[in-house]
């Protein structure tokens, strides 16, 4: 008989793996024990099969578990008379992390639709297989008083399910049931609701075109009847969103066949435990009122994922419902039942558990079949990402950039990426940013820093708040330029050491001190070289111009015939235009920038598609909607000078093809070729000089299919492998994670 003792990281707490491993010591016969001990799993085992245990313990995990690394040492024997689940220690700071919320499974989906279980009805069924991880856990080891769930004591049936180690509930911290767990209560404004089923009531009020919101498991969403247009306008009015399409849920697969269309890889995504939402291309059956995605040939689909939103669908008999998160314009969700009662909604559907970590639903686009996250947030963090490459002893802190923000940890070889924050130039949001810091460094266990990562722009509250962390732990400020880490994030998703990037989106501040994004960059990971770019324009009145993109548009014309067609777009016409002119002659409040996304914002005013910025993207968004009707293929000529693609060139012969009746969808169409054409030889060019194979595209820009398609196929057709993300996102939510890789790459150990 020998005795081993086994630590094990990864995903192995809240999901199971305890109980796994009593199971697997009791069918060898194995004595002993395991525990958490903080961030990392011990098991110590005795007798005649331990090496057959060490053997099977990674090969018949739990669904949600993952090990990352075991290590295995011999100890003494200490003639244990059974195998057991002990009391969690805190003795071990590791490198695990809590898994994701995770979707209902079809077990519990079951109990909560059969009236003879005891949880019929019940919206808060949970096992070790399902349920909520991330968002209510205040700290390791994961154990039931150190979740919100510790306000609700197990009754003795579910006390029964917690300790017999061959149910499926064994130590399932989140389990309940309608006698011991969590409630639902709905408000018509203050005022609470008497009623029996407060879910039914809530499906009868959006039967009557009301606003619900609701209650969930990481925030809060506002919902509507999604074919109702008035319910979708009178919420646009309320919010103050008048052109942002709105996420819906749908009740089920075959329902959303009938609206969008599906391939197997969305179909497996959408259906996935993590279910995300899913940007799915409309289909001749869409018959939603346009108000619900205005100029957008797709929408963004989820399916249920949490027993409540089940029971809401089986109470009435509506098949898809807006389903928005609940938060004014760039500001993080409530959370709070008060604030939630008092918000712009007609009724409030809430219940009593407290929400510790807020999360939005994560987002999910398919470019030619290949997945591209857009927010990578419920469902996926806080799962860590590993670093593909050698890296310091250093504990990074890391802020990501001012828009779209999320944060990351850094550990050895492990990077932690918070969940979606959003906007921290709102002060609300800011202070979301500090708290959910705290709450990652409770979760993680790393609490001091080496180094605080930020973006390079002097002014974004993040580099703000990056100096003022620095000052508290002590550490270094590293400013990593916000393409440079764009580009590292895509390069680790491959382990790439070299890389020539595309990187094109609406703004990151240069090297330089303008406002890149359009630009073709090498990077060995630690630094990066600018090899091309678009041509810089200016752009009169800053940040006004991005709002009002005709603005840029006659910037970048410069061609009084060819602007005097849009005068209507400029809230004082021609008088306008001509103070544009002196503004830009005199150098007044005048930015430059090579940004794509204002490039691509200016064909959408030329072709008239869209001429205001109400939500971010919208211009190129709609842009890309027109021109996927394209049915006649136009040529514009691209030039490319001093490692510069024109764009004013590209810009005047759009406006001339538009102006001699050529249709807007394949002008639009011909427009962003020719812009992903330029870049693309840009990067050739680049990747010959530098002697590199691997080209990647990063940014908000390759979100839109076909610029993306355009560009694999001119690099893979000159022999360059294309590469694009895979597990991060293309858009700014993986900034903070470039920014980790580079310190952890650039700096020396200490």
């Amino acid at each position: 008989m020998n005795a081993l003792m086994i630590l094990t990281q990864g995903i192995v707490q809240g999901v199971g793996f305890r109980p796994y491993v009593y199971r697997l010591a009791v069918d060898l016969n194995l004595k002993g024990h395991v525990r958490n001990l903080g961030n990392v799993v011990e098991i110590i085992i005795e007798g005649e099969n331990t090496s057959e245990f060490v053997k099977r313990l990674p090969e018949e995990l739990p669904p949600i578990a993952k090990i990352d690394s075991m290590e295995v040492s011999e100890i003494e024997v200490e003639n244990y008379s059974d195998f057991e689940i002990i009391e969690s220690g805190d003795s071990y700071s590791g490198v695990s992390v809590i898994p994701p919320d995770i979707a209902i499974c079809d077990k519990c989906l079951a109990e909560i639709r059969n009236p003879k279980d005891r949880r019929y009805k019940y919206p808060f069924n949970a096992c070790t297989d399902c349920g909520p991880r991330f968002t209510v856990i205040e700290s390791v080891p994961y154990d039931r008083e150190r979740t919100s769930m510790e306000d609700f004591p197990l009754c003795d049936d579910c006390l029964v399910e917690y300790k017999q180690p061959l149910d499926r509930r064994y130590h399932g911290e989140a389990i309940c049931c309608n006698d011991c767990g969590p409630q639902m209560a709905i408000y018509k404004g203050d005022d609470k609701l008497d009623v029996e089923n407060p879910i039914k009531k809530g499906a009868e009020i959006l039967k009557d075109g009301e606003i619900l919101a609701i209650k969930g498991i990481g925030g809060t969403h506002l919902v509507v009847d999604a074919y109702n247009d008035d319910a979708v306008k009178e919420l646009r009015k309320r919010l103050n969103r008048p052109n942002q399409a709105f996420a819906v849920m749908c009740k089920d697969l075959e329902s959303l066949k009938k609206y969008a269309q599906l391939t197997e890889k969305e179909i497996d995504t959408i259906t996935s435990n993590k279910r995300p939402i899913v940007i799915l291309k409309k289909n001749d059956g869409y018959r939603f009122p346009e108000s619900l995605s205005p100029g957008l040939h797709n929408i963004g689909v989820m399916l249920p994922y949490s027993p409540m939103h089940y029971l809401l669908f089986d109470e009435g008999d509506i098949d898809t419902y807006v389903m928005t998160s609940a938060n004014i314009p760039g500001e993080p969700m409530m959370i709070e039942n008060e604030e939630i009662i008092n918000g712009v909604n007609d009724y409030s559907l809430v219940h009593n558990r407290r929400i510790l970590n807020r999360c939005d639903d994560s987002v999910i686009r398919f470019r030619n079949n290949e997945l591209s996250f857009i927010r990578r947030s419920r469902g996926y963090t806080p799962e860590p990402y590993t670093i593909n490459y050698d890296v310091n002893d250093l504990d990074v802190l890391a802020l990501g950039p001012e828009l779209d923000v999320t944060f990351s940890i850094a550990r050895g070889d492990k990077v932690y990426p918070s969940q979606h924050i959003g906007n921290t130039n709102k002060p609300k949001t800011l202070m979301f940013l500090r708290k959910a810091i705290e709450n990652m460094e409770r979760i993680t266990k790393i609490n001091e820093f080496d180094v605080i990562a930020c973006d390079m722009h002097p002014h974004f509250f993040t580099t703000r708040l990056a100096h003022e962390l620095a000052e508290k732990y002590d550490a270094e400020v590293l400013p990593v330029q916000h393409h440079h880490a764009h580009t590292v994030a895509l390069a680790n998703d491959h382990g790439i050491d070299e890389l020539i990037s595309i990187s094109a989106d609406g703004v990151g501040y240069g090297s330089d001190g303008t406002s890149w994004g359009g630009e073709i960059l090498y990077t060995d990971i630690s630094s990066f070289e600018r090899m091309g770019h678009l041509e810089p324009q200016l752009m009169p009145g800053g940040d006004v111009a991005t709002k009002y993109p005709a603005r840029m548009l006659a910037s970048i014309l410069k061609d009084d015939d060819l602007i005097k067609h849009y005068y209507d777009y400029f809230k004082y016409g021609e008088i306008e235009i001509r103070n544009i002119k002196k503004q830009i002659d005199a150098g007044i409040n005048v930015g430059i920038t090579t940004s794509t996304g204002r490039v691509l914002d200016s064909m959408a005013v030329a072709l008239e598609i869209c001429h205001e910025r109400t939500y971010e993207g919208e211009c190129s968004m709609k842009l890309e909607s027109a021109a996927y009707y394209t049915t006649k293929k136009l040529e514009i000529p691209v030039i490319i000078e001093d490692n510069q693609l024109n764009t004013t060139e590209i810009l005047r012969e759009v406006v001339r093809l538009y102006q001699n009746g050529e249709k807007k969808a394949d002008v639009a169409a011909a427009g962003q070729i020719a812009v992903a054409s330029g870049l693309s030889e840009l990067a050739i060019q680049a990747a010959n000089k530098k002697g590199i194979q691997d080209i990647g595209a990063t940014g908000g820009v390759f979100y839109n299919e076909a610029i993306t398609d355009c560009v694999k196929n001119i690099v893979e057709n000159e022999g360059f492998n294309f590469i694009q993300h895979l597990n991060t996102c293309a858009g700014d939510g993986s900034v903070s994670l470039g920014q980790s890789i580079v310190a952890k790459k650039s700096k020396k150990s200490v």
